[in-house]
């Protein structure tokens, strides 16, 4: 073989064809095994859901109901990730930065396609908190105008806001709402009350981080609109999750973790930019005025790894194969199940929205005269059981978040394990 014969097999649809794991194979079958029932039947057939866990190498001594933070891969993409890392070190110059990174483009439009934009839209990142800080700080704003968000958003982006208010002088202005919400229409009349002559930018959860609250992002991007200001939506937790297009929100920035249910390598994200809000956007790292209208611009970060952005379309197939209509009811599923059950403690709260079109795979539970902290260290100290404490001003309790590969056995110990700690409590 010679060498470019070499380079040839070792890059691009090829070497795409070599990583694949019989674990794609195996979603895809089993998948098709259970074509035309409905999703909401499929979420308890536990044969299905074995054939999608094998997929995943976790530890299984240890329930992690923590995936909101950051999911594991599966098989297949572990197997691509680390292919591609050990193609870059035999270069890296050649290898990776002339040869993998330029396949950053074949993610881009795979991307583009399950999201539903354009894929001169679509920035490929490390994480939402990059793609949003990238939208946050690169919108000009001058002293005095107000940037409209809740004071539940997630604590880096709020962060952010209130840097710019200390170097700038713009002003942050939060708004609160009840945990779970009457409706969708209370939560977007709070969007519409709070907006003022002075307000300049909107951002708002797709769904949030902690309760898992969905809001109505559209109806909230047309009232701004119409008083030309533009939103930002924060879907870290949205995307592969439950299923909608960017085309049908009509947002101007939308910023997602891809290692969190589409279960791409950890530090991977992407930033969709409306096409006409490009040019006018800062990136965070200076880019030449030639890209001034390239939503590349938002990528230079220097040097980097291709191997982390490269894996995220071997993620997407895994995910296709299984349905993001299957997987939102698996994930609702195991949510009711522990939820339904804990609820009829006295000493529960459930958080959460059981209304379907406020909530999707995120539940939260609080407690009455029971300190969380002390649940949420003894299950893990006692039980081996991963949950999310998250304090707020107005509620605390445990977020918890389990995933296609969880168990109802893990579910049943997870409940099994609160009820004991409570009667102690």
């Amino acid at each position: 073989m010679n060498r470019r014969d070499f380079f040839h097999i070792a890059s691009g649809s090829v070497a795409l064809a070599a990583f694949q794991d019989n674990a794609i194979q195996k979603a895809h079958a089993a998948s098709q095994s259970v074509t035309g029932r409905k999703p909401e039947d499929v979420a308890s057939d536990e044969d299905y859901w074995a054939e999608i866990r094998d997929a995943f190498t976790i530890d299984r001594n240890v329930i992690n109901l923590n995936n909101g933070h950051v999911s594991p891969a599966p098989r297949p993409v572990q197997d691509a990730l680390r292919r591609y890392i050990e193609f870059s070190d035999m270069g890296p110059w050649h290898t990776m930065i002339d040869n993998l990174e330029k396949q950053i483009e074949m993610v881009r439009r795979h991307l583009a396609a399950t999201a539903g934009c354009d894929p001169e839209e679509m920035a490929i990142t490390r994480n939402s908190s990059e793609s949003l800080e990238i939208a946050q700080c690169g919108i000009d704003l001058k002293p005095g105008d107000e940037v409209l968000t809740t004071n539940q958003d997630y604590p880096r982006m709020l962060t952010t806001f209130r840097q710019r208010e200390r170097r700038e002088g713009i002003v942050l202005k939060t708004i609160s709402f009840p945990v779970p919400p009457p409706s969708m229409d209370d939560l977007y009349q709070r969007f519409e009350r709070a907006v003022t002559p002075k307000t300049k930018l909107i951002l708002v959860c797709h769904i949030t981080n902690r309760t898992g609250q969905i809001f109505p992002i559209k109806r909230i991007c047309d009232m701004a609109h119409a008083r030309n200001i533009p939103v930002i939506v924060d879907g870290a937790h949205a995307f592969s999750h439950f299923p909608y297009s960017l085309a049908d929100l009509d947002c101007d920035y939308y910023g997602v973790s891809l290692h969190k249910w589409a279960c791409a390598p950890i530090g991977t994200g992407f930033l969709y930019v409306r096409k006409s809000r490009i040019a006018g956007t800062w990136p965070l790292m200076a880019a030449e005025s030639r890209q001034d209208n390239d939503i590349r611009k938002f990528e230079e970060i220097g040097t980097h790894p291709a191997a982390n952005h490269n894996a995220i379309s071997q993620a997407l197939v895994f995910s296709e194969n299984i349905g993001v209509d299957r997987k939102l009811a698996r994930l609702r599923y195991l949510r009711d199940r522990w939820a339904h059950r804990l609820a009829e403690n006295p000493k529960v709260k459930i958080l959460h929205s059981p209304d379907p079109t406020m909530s999707a795979g995120i539940g939260f539970v609080a407690f009455n005269n029971a300190d969380p902290g002390k649940i949420h260290d003894a299950l893990f100290s006692k039980y081996n059981i991963v949950t999310a404490r998250v304090a707020h001003e107005e509620y605390d309790g445990l977020r918890i978040t389990p995933h296609i590969y969880s168990t109802v056995a893990d579910i049943d110990i997870f409940a099994d394990a609160v009820e004991k700690e409570l009667k102690n409590a």
